[in-house]
């Protein structure tokens, strides 16, 4: 190919690992991997990486809802992730995990780089804290009324009612989300990013046209206000890594989340000998870099992710790619009328290739918002994949079998409509590059209706009929699939599953750019089998039905659960139980034989216990925080003996053991006076 062979790393905004994917995260995917396809397909070497962002207070408080540790929630998110993007085609590279060793010491690199040369600054402020659950509470976990409209039961933030943003001091009637107790104000020593410091750089760096013009304009509002020090830090307890020269403070979760990206291209550089890892991240690097996003978290990929990368001797990115939202028939998707649609949802009813085409025939550039219409995605897909581009195959594969054993005639019938064909492609390719998918889409699906247009005036069916017109017959049902080849070609960064399965009908090897130009002569082609069928409006129907029934199933367990925790508290003090209750639980003193860590859990460790029986007890134990093995070993203790054993990701845990305080630092196993033995029961 005439053009440079290119270096190029891609990623997607990170999905949070605290529950499923669903279709308007899927804009965001569809777009990046098409980018993806369309790079490698023209010769490129192209790198799509992605991660689950795994930390932060959410998903310590899910973990614990569950009654689980966050390590197990996370990991079964990641898999549930991975499942749902595979079947939707998405071709990641590298799929990681921001809970990993190669993020913590990247997010430990970046920052004491950026420490060392004096971009952190230390700070008290004053934060709400729940005194019930001992802990600081995000905005987003305080509720009460809105203090601009008086709506009830809106976020510590923002009110979702009218719109209106305030901080969580201005809400009214303010209680704790976790444990309903009215928040109380309580200071902490915090580390802030100096952000301002790179306030010079970060406009030249907008001004060189890195963000699209609309974001660009957004972010002048950030500069005309002035740049903030940024908060990076959070108190325990909280699921994240804990900040290297900072003893129980922990690294806000979007200072990490985005050097997911650089972990994630770092431990597929580990698995793969012939890429360097350096030659992309490095600062100066000759490589490109881009990020596609959503427009709502633009300010953290075009401020302080390009400022701490410059702090800490990385490259930038060449360019950051917002998109807008996505509406289900020209309203915000609703759990209520079923268009809030989970991937897994869609799956069960539909081809995962026409949501892809029909995204694609609605991106373009720019960060507007894009409406699923469901009647014309319906009579779109039908009318374009099947009825266009589909059937041109099915109309002339069937002759070349029957009649010509599968082979293809030895020249091109039409060399001009071929070459019109083929010219075609340096327009489509542009407007792919450009991320002008709409556009692409015309083109091809202009090109599909000059295909169907050579087919109706040759009447190859008529043909057929007629004696002596074997040799036309063969020259246009193979012209035919030859122009059905372009299409499919033009057509496989969006479709590539129907690319594949058009690839083992014509026995070719997968498609590149430029193969495209030399026809398919003297070829043979396999028999041809239905490579997609018509959307039936059923189907919709039924795919919404059942959106609906899963939302309200889930509104309905969470109605249940913040009722039995309303319970739980209002009957907490006088609770009692009977002796008899209290005689089931068989504690007994435990003599902790060894101790360890346990390889990729950030809270447990491995405890070898006696409790005077013949053989040890092995207990995971979620005290990591405030001790370590060393300090353990011989230690007398308290535990569950007769708690039924819990199979962890780690291994079988029997038992648990005694603790006490609000976590981090701040745990305390129970330690029996001198002369209790291993085995002993406490009564």
């Amino acid at each position: 190919m005439s053009e440079k062979t290119r270096k190029i790393l891609i990623t997607s905004a990170l999905p949070y690992a605290n529950g499923p994917i669903h279709i308007g995260h899927l804009v965001e995917y569809i777009q990046t991997d098409i980018w993806s396809r369309f790079q490698k397909m023209r010769g490129h070497e192209c790198w799509y990486v992605c991660a689950d962002d795994a930390h932060g207070t959410p998903i310590m408080l899910h973990a614990r809802k569950q009654g689980i540790e966050p390590e197990q929630l996370i990991e079964r998110i990641w898999k549930e992730h991975t499942r749902d993007f595979s079947d939707f085609a998405i071709g990641f590279d590298n799929y990681h995990s921001t809970h990993s060793e190669e993020n913590r010491e990247m997010a430990n690199r970046i920052y004491l780089t950026n420490r060392d040369k004096g971009h952190i600054a230390s700070k008290t402020i004053s934060q709400a804290y729940d005194p019930e659950a001992n802990m600081f509470l995000p905005d987003r976990f305080i509720k009460g009324t809105c203090p601009k409209c008086d709506a009830d039961d809106q976020y510590g933030d923002n009110c979702e009612a009218c719109g209106a943003t305030y901080s969580p001091t201005e809400l009214k009637h303010p209680v704790s989300a976790v444990s309903g107790a009215t928040p109380i104000e309580k200071d902490s020593e915090h580390l802030f990013f100096k952000l301002s410091d790179f306030e010079a750089m970060l406009k030249e760096w907008h001004k060189a046209g890195h963000v699209q013009e609309e974001m660009a304009n957004k972010m002048n509002e950030w500069f005309d206000a002035g740049l903030s020090d940024w908060d990076i830090s959070r108190d325990a307890p909280y699921f994240g890594f804990e900040i290297p020269d900072a003893p129980n403070k922990y690294f806000y979760v979007w200072l990490d989340a985005p050097i997911g990206y650089i972990a994630s291209f770092k431990n597929l550089a580990d698995k793969n000998d012939g890429l360097d890892f350096d030659e992309f991240w490095s600062k100066g690097s000759q490589t490109e870099l881009y990020h596609f996003i959503g427009k709502d978290i633009i300010n953290f990929h075009a401020l302080f992710w390009p400022a701490m990368l410059h702090g800490a001797d990385f490259r930038m990115p060449d360019g950051v790619f917002a998109h807008g939202f996505l509406t289900v028939d020209g309203a915000k998707m609703s759990k209520s009328r079923g268009t809030f649609i989970m991937a897994r949802t869609y799956l069960d009813h539909l081809n995962p290739e026409y949501l892809r085409y029909y995204f694609a025939a609605k991106l373009g550039s720019g960060v507007d918002d894009i409406d699923l219409n469901l009647e014309d995605f319906q009579q779109r897909v039908n009318s374009d994949l099947v009825g266009k581009v589909v059937n041109i195959a099915s109309r002339n594969a069937g002759f070349i079998k029957k009649r010509f054993a599968g082979k293809l005639s030895e020249t091109v019938s039409e060399p001009g409509l071929f070459d019109e064909f083929i010219k075609a492609g340096d327009k489509i390719a542009e407007h792919y590059e450009n991320r002008e998918y709409s556009r692409a889409v015309r083109e091809i699906m202009a090109l599909a209706d000059k295909a169907n247009q050579y087919i109706d005036e040759k009447k190859p069916w008529v043909i057929a009929k007629e004696e002596g017109k074997d040799k036309e017959l063969h020259a246009v049902c193979s012209m035919g699939i030859n122009l059905f080849r372009v299409l499919i070609g033009y057509l496989r960064p969006i479709l590539p599953q129907t690319a594949e399965a058009s690839e083992n009908f014509l026995q070719i090897e997968p498609l590149t750019w430029d193969v495209l130009a030399t026809p398919l002569t003297g070829h043979e082609i396999a028999k041809f089998k239905p490579l997609m069928t018509r959307i039936e409006r059923d189907r919709i129907d039924a795919m919404l039905e059942d959106s609906k029934q899963h939302m309200e199933s889930l509104a309905t367990a969470n109605r249940k659960a913040e009722k039995e925790k309303d319970s739980d508290k209002t009957e907490h003090a006088s609770n009692t139980i009977s002796f008899e209750d209290f005689a089931k639980v068989d504690l007994r003193i435990a003599k902790i034989v060894e101790a360890a860590h346990v390889e990729g859990a950030d809270r447990l460790l491995q405890l070898t216990l006696d409790i005077g029986e013949e053989k040890t007890r092995n207990v995971f134990a979620g005290i990591k925080s405030a001790y370590a093995p060393e300090d353990l070993q011989g230690k007398l203790t308290v535990m569950v003996a007769n708690l039924a054993p819990r199979k962890m990701k780690f291994g079988v845990s029997e038992g648990m053991v005694l603790a006490a305080g609000p976590g981090g630092k701040e745990l305390y196993i129970l330690e029996p006076h001198e002369g209790a033995q291993p085995g002993m029961k406490v009564k």
